[in-house]
């Protein structure tokens, strides 16, 4: 079964088909009277309702488990919590802060001979199901979307990351806004241009530290929260080095006239996005968080998937 620690996990048919199986309807109960481990570390709303009630909607069985109740490396070994969750679940999940617990965990349950996926809801790293969701956000509202601009101002942070690769698997221009010092690396820019090149959509991705540059004619503008959970000490360091990076009103006027507003929670009104933004017209957030229910169904009924090409 197939591991998802990130967007480009996905090959083009297997992302079509997560798309094809999150819109799919009725609902094929694919996972009927089976678990679905949902460890967390860090505490969600979002991810823990859509993934509780998407695996509901499969037919399984979600358990939810705080970081606390196994203790990773604590009380037992990230390698010996993963094997006793394949022992009784179909799927494990895992909200965690590094992501190399994922990968090990991976390798556990492989190394075991447990025919179980880890599927990543968030880590240090990546977002991989938000940027399923987002993309379906946009699907819905736009259509095709290859060719529109997608701008995200603020920290080129996982979650980012994870929305560039979705952006550049379906072919649209992908700008990022940041501080100096808090935009994508050599790296990854290296790696978003092999992604476009793989994919064949002519997805481009540009980096500006000019938020009025970047939102510039953009069809949808994305922000996320300055200070993540586990920033905490850094929060006055980066609160002076984004001033000049909310999402206000002055920078909707310099985008399409319909533009598309999108923040994937929770919101900090005022600093990264003004509250008339996030409450007016141009604002999908509501919708963008149901997509991640929609969302989860897809990735839980692919990764069980057998009959791949």
């Amino acid at each position: 079964m197939p591991d998802l620690f990130d967007i480009d996990d996905f090959t083009p048919h297997d992302y079509a088909r997560v798309v094809e199986l999150a819109l799919a309807d009725p609902v094929t109960r694919v996972l009927e009277g089976q678990g679905v481990a949902l460890l967390f570390e860090k505490p969600s709303a979002r991810t823990r309702n859509s993934s509780e009630m998407a695996a509901f909607a499969l037919g399984a069985h979600p358990v939810y488990i705080q970081g606390t109740e196994v203790g990773l490396d604590t009380r037992e070994s990230v390698e010996d919590i993963a094997r006793t969750l394949g022992c009784y679940h179909r799927i494990v999940c895992a909200r965690v802060f590094d992501h190399d617990v994922l990968a090990r965990m991976a390798f556990a349950l492989e190394a075991s001979e447990f025919d179980v996926p880890v599927i990543n809801l968030l880590s240090d790293r990546a977002h991989p199901c938000q940027a399923v969701a987002d993309m379906l956000t946009l699907r819905e509202i736009m259509g095709d979307l290859a060719g529109e601009v997608l701008a995200y101002i603020g920290d080129a942070n996982n979650m980012c990351r994870s929305l560039a690769k979705a952006a550049m698997m379906e072919g649209m221009h992908f700008r990022v806004a940041s501080p100096a010092g808090y935009s994508f690396s050599a790296e990854d820019l290296a790696s978003l241009h092999a992604l476009s090149a793989a994919y064949g959509r002519g997805g481009t991705v540009n980096c500006t530290t000019d938020p009025i540059e970047a939102a510039g004619g953009a069809d949808a503008l994305y922000t996320d929260v300055w200070t993540s959970m586990g920033q905490e000490e850094e929060k006055a360091e980066r609160l002076a080095a984004f001033a000049g990076f909310t999402v206000d009103d002055a920078l909707l006027d310099v985008a399409e006239p319909g533009v598309l507003v999108l923040h994937c929670l929770p919101a900090h009104r005022g600093e990264e996005i003004a509250a008339s933004v996030l409450e007016g017209s141009h604002s999908v957030v509501w919708k963008q968080a149901a997509h991640r229910q929609t969302a989860m169904r897809g990735i839980l009924a692919w990764s069980v998937e057998e009959d791949r090409p």
